[in-house]
């Protein structure tokens, strides 16, 4: 007998973000009605990631006899229909506890992990915390030894390599592509900065550099 078959309760759930209303309902066996599970779909944790767990609450909806009972009752509450809904939060038909993403076409795969992405790259917070954990994750690999740089102490590019780089970096900075286009010096004769040519100059400042 598998262990969640075992537990004393097994209930269906939904959990609501109160900042945007959306929602995710599951089911959980448990001994313990007060272990502060509320969850572990992708989408939910991103919700909690970004709001705080404090703005989520989980309320039982309703307790079933058995695992098994359990496992179809929630297939019949999440379903396609649910899953279609704008603030509905599951990516997956209910009945396997998370893993019911087997059962779900090529195409209702591709759509949930587009929906996921878009939601996720596009949250500044998630791509901030992202680079960091990046960040930090590549220091603790220098530090263990792992990630290794090439010094390049006396060490020079060909005549080949350096052609190629130009070529590269010509098409580049071409045109609008170029990091000072449209930019102009200005100077106040004692430091001298770039403007946006049309832009209005500073009392005080003239075209031109510090001589």
């Amino acid at each position: 007998m598998q262990r969640a078959q075992r537990r004393k309760y097994h209930y269906i759930y939904k959990t609501t973000c109160i900042i945007t209303n959306r929602f995710y309902i599951g089911m959980h066996s448990t001994d313990n009605l007060e272990d502060g599970y509320i969850g572990s779909g992708k989408r939910l944790w991103h919700s909690i990631n970004k709001h705080s767990r404090e703005n989520h609450v989980c309320q039982i909806l309703e307790f079933l006899p058995d695992r098994d009972s359990l496992r179809e009752r929630e297939k019949e509450i999440v379903n396609q229909e649910m899953l279609n809904e704008e603030l509905c939060m599951n990516l997956a038909i209910g009945g396997e506890g998370g893993h019911g993403s087997k059962f779900l076409t090529k195409e209702q795969l591709s759509k949930g992990c587009k929906k996921m992405h878009e939601i996720t790259w596009n949250d500044p917070e998630f791509i901030e915390r992202k680079k960091k954990d990046s960040s930090i994750r590549m220091k603790q690999r220098h530090t263990d030894g792992k990630v290794k740089y090439d010094n390049f102490t006396n060490k020079y590019h060909t005549e080949s390599t350096k052609s190629k780089i130009g070529a590269v970096n010509s098409i580049k900075q071409k045109g609008e592509n170029n990091s000072q286009y449209g930019k102009c010096w200005i100077t106040n004769e004692i430091e001298s900065k770039k403007i946006y040519k049309g832009d209005t100059i500073p009392e005080g400042w003239r075209l031109g550099r510090k001589i």
